[in-house]
């Protein structure tokens, strides 16, 4: 076993006895179009209560979410280019620049899908790397949405390597929009790729707690999820008082 595989088979291990442990794993989303501030207002609550790592809005409630959250350790996240990736990059680095200037410190950007396939290796990397340069520069990170479920192996593979190569922080799976989410094998690809070098966030039809352990143990280190009230309550987390 490598070193990393030890690594990652020790907190997959660990999160079975420690619900907290699995709920710091998680972003907490809500990004269906039709979500309401009072639905973001109790997403937000939610994420207090449990510890979740941080909450998932839409662009349009990132203030909200900040405004809710002041104070306390959850971080506001949002996405960039969502959910098709087919902006302009022009247009991408706005919309992240709004969403920062709010107060979003995780950026969930849809990779430019049409560039990759046509291999157009320069767009791809630049773009990720002005994001990636852009986030850290507010104190914030860059996730990139790869969309697997639209995507052969190698172009799985490239995605992650110019990931890596442009300083994104995290690869993500998938968006959640598309017709399949995280799957086991694609997170074991990805972190074979970037190593230990970046992170790797499971998304998309994960909604119980053996689904979280499955992609934790495959090597994922940040879970989305909107079903992540279920998922801590499966390992130990109280219910409703």
């Amino acid at each position: 076993m490598s070193v990393h595989s030890s690594v990652i088979s020790n907190a997959a291990a660990g999160l079975a006895g420690d619900w907290r442990k699995a709920a710091y794993l998680i972003d907490h989303t809500l990004l269906k179009p039709e979500a309401t501030r009072e639905q973001v207002v109790a997403l937000c609550e939610e994420a207090i209560r449990y510890g979740f790592y941080s909450v998932m809005v839409n662009p349009t409630h990132v203030a909200l979410a900040v405004s809710h959250l002041r104070g306390t350790s959850v971080r506001v996240g949002t996405v960039v280019g969502f959910p098709l990736g087919a902006n302009l990059t022009v247009t991408k680095l706005a919309e992240a620049d709004a969403v920062l200037r709010d107060g979003a410190r995780e950026v969930d950007a849809v990779l430019n899908i049409a560039a990759l396939k046509a291999r157009d290796r320069v767009l791809v990397e630049t773009e990720m790397r002005s994001l990636a340069l852009m986030a850290h520069e507010r104190g914030g990170l860059l996730k990139v949405i790869l969309e697997n479920i639209l995507l052969s192996q190698e172009e799985k593979i490239l995605a992650c390597a110019l990931a890596l190569e442009a300083g994104v922080d995290f690869v993500k799976t998938s968006t959640g929009f598309g017709s399949a989410g995280a799957t086991v094998a694609d997170v074991v690809l990805m972190r074979g790729v970037v190593g230990m070098k970046m992170g790797v966030k499971a998304a998309g039809g994960i909604r119980t707690a053996a689904q979280l352990m499955d992609m934790v143990e495959a090597g994922a280190n940040r879970i989305g999820a909107s079903a992540s009230v279920q998922i801590v309550r499966e390992l130990g987390a109280p219910g409703e008082q």
